[in-house]
């Protein structure tokens, strides 16, 4: 999993409440247990004039202009701006692996659904909560400013703005412990494969016929 410490990246807002996990990444993309390939179809049905599938070639799609990753200031976004309960509906994983494959790092709302902010941990995308009037400041920003961008420094858990202001924000740390070095739950076990090859190599010989 990819480290965060440090990110600067130009903002995309996405100004809708109770966003779910079925407009980020529709049903029919759940097929696939891959982690990746899954960019080209976020917010599908919001994003193209078409119904999509697995395997189309996404590129010839007529796209809906007025959608806000289509439109051209918004272009390269790595950090989401969302409004309050982003991601709820169902537990799919696969909404993170969307976001993630698309290129976001972070995604900034009011409050997010609990399966999904955990999801998000997981796979290595920070969601960052702020309050409500913080928000809707940074929804005036983005709106004022073509190309505007933060930098979402989880080192000092802190969102800086391009004029300098400093808005705080709060993390677990054992979840911020595990972003900052790139640790997901495989990564949190390999951390003890030596203790985990000792015990093999005990149990091997101490129960000899469970291994013939």
């Amino acid at each position: 999993m990819e480290k965060f410490t440090v990110h600067t990246g130009v903002v995309a807002p996405i100004d809708r409440a109770n966003v779910d996990t079925d407009a980020i990444i529709p049903k029919q993309y759940l097929k696939s247990i891959q982690r990746t390939g899954f960019g080209p179809a976020l917010f599908d049905e919001w994003r193209y004039e078409t119904a999509g599938e697995p395997g189309m070639d996404h590129s010839q799609r007529p796209r809906k202009a007025g959608f806000v990753l289509n439109q051209p200031r918004y272009a390269g976004s790595s950090i989401l701006l969302a409004r309050e309960n982003f991601g709820c509906g169902s537990s799919r994983e696969h909404a993170v692996w969307a976001l993630t494959d698309y290129g976001f790092r972070a995604v900034i709302a009011p409050s997010f659904a609990d399966i999904f902010f955990n999801n998000s941990f997981k796979n290595g995308l920070l969601p960052l909560t702020l309050p409500p009037e913080a928000i809707e400041q940074l929804f005036r920003e983005v709106e004022a400013s073509e190309g505007y961008q933060l930098t979402v420094d989880l080192e000092q858990q802190q969102v800086r703005t391009p004029s300098g202001e400093v808005l705080a924000f709060d993390v677990d740390e054992f979840r911020r412990y595990c972003l900052l070095n790139g640790l997901d739950d495989i990564g949190l076990t390999l951390q003890h494969a030596d203790e985990i090859r000792a015990f093999e190599t005990r149990h091997r010989k101490a129960a000899p016929w469970l291994f013939a």
